[in-house]
């Protein structure tokens, strides 16, 4: 296993401040809000910003090399010199609670979730819930606002407790850790932490990794976190090493059985860095997978 306090490091670089992009940066996207319906239940889909990933075999197919990912990439169509990522969040209504699932980059790395969700016309202040499926700057960078406090000021925001431990312990984390401490609310996977939502254990990415099954009656939706990074690699080769996972090979076993599970059950899925909105399902393709977007 990779050190985790260099893991940590490495993904606050690359995926929580400036992107890889050099020529190949398109801009901040727009902020946006779709919305849609699971069951009884109100979802809203929001931008926060993209990232845009060399192919050069550093986090996707380190265990591959440069030609494999590349061949991936232009059988699906797409460019094989680069990998797009979307950084995206999910608001559910339930009851009376407004639930955030995660925070995308913040103001300082140049994300728009603020503004998607003034788009959606929900005030931070109307958030009772963050939910974090972990503490990559990707995910949490959005906690502070610009000028460096609670985004969510009357937010429980919620975590693993393994997570919160591995958080904690990383020394680039501990302005965040300070602020956003009296906050926190930590639990096990397997929690019902908001009505409808049940936290999922998803090992391998950070020691506290979880995902957040979503449920109204029969119809279901799973937030996979950083279950998977690309549509296309993550799906396709979901046994290749991911360079930001801390324990390589946790991180495929439950990357495949997660996919398969998902594609057998036909299980709405929300999965926050594939192009927006990032809903839709995975479906089998030999041993391998696709992604089929579309809302419920």
């Amino acid at each position: 296993m990779r050190a985790l306090p260099s893991l940590f490091a490495a993904a606050v670089l690359c995926l929580a401040g400036a992107t890889q992009a050099d020529e190949f940066d398109s801009g901040a996207p727009a902020p946006a809000a779709q919305s849609f319906k699971l069951g009884a239940l109100t979802l809203i889909a929001l931008r926060d910003t993209q990232f845009v990933l060399h192919n050069d075999a550093k986090i996707f197919g380190v265990d591959a090399g440069i030609p494999a990912v590349a061949a991936v990439l232009k059988a699906a169509g797409v460019p094989d010199d680069r990998i797009m990522l979307s950084v995206d969040a999910l608001i559910v209504r339930t009851g009376k609670r407004v639930v955030l699932l995660d925070t995308g980059n913040g103001p300082k790395g140049q994300g728009a979730l603020l503004a998607s969700l003034k788009a959606a016309g929900i005030s931070p202040t109307a958030v009772t819930d963050v939910l974090i499926t972990h503490t990559h700057g990707d995910h949490v960078g959005g906690l502070l606002d610009a000028s460096g406090k609670p985004a969510f000021a009357n937010a429980a925001i919620r975590m693993s407790t393994a997570e919160w431990a591995w958080m904690r312990d990383q020394p680039k984390a501990s302005e965040l850790v300070a602020a956003i401490t009296a906050q926190i609310r930590t639990f096990t996977p397997g929690t019902v932490v908001a009505p409808g939502i049940t936290a999922v254990a998803l090992d391998g990415h950070t020691p506290g990794h979880v995902g957040y099954e979503i449920v109204s009656g029969k119809h279901k939706m799973l937030d996979i976190g950083d279950l998977a990074h690309s549509s296309v690699i993550s799906l396709q080769k979901p046994v290749w090493a991911m360079g930001f996972d801390s324990d390589p090979a946790l991180a495929k076993a439950t990357r495949r059985t997660t996919l398969a599970r998902l594609a057998r059950e036909q299980e709405w899925v929300f999965a926050p860095h594939f192009p927006y909105p990032g809903v839709g399902h995975v479906v089998a393709d030999g041993d391998a997978f696709k992604w089929v977007a579309g809302t419920p």
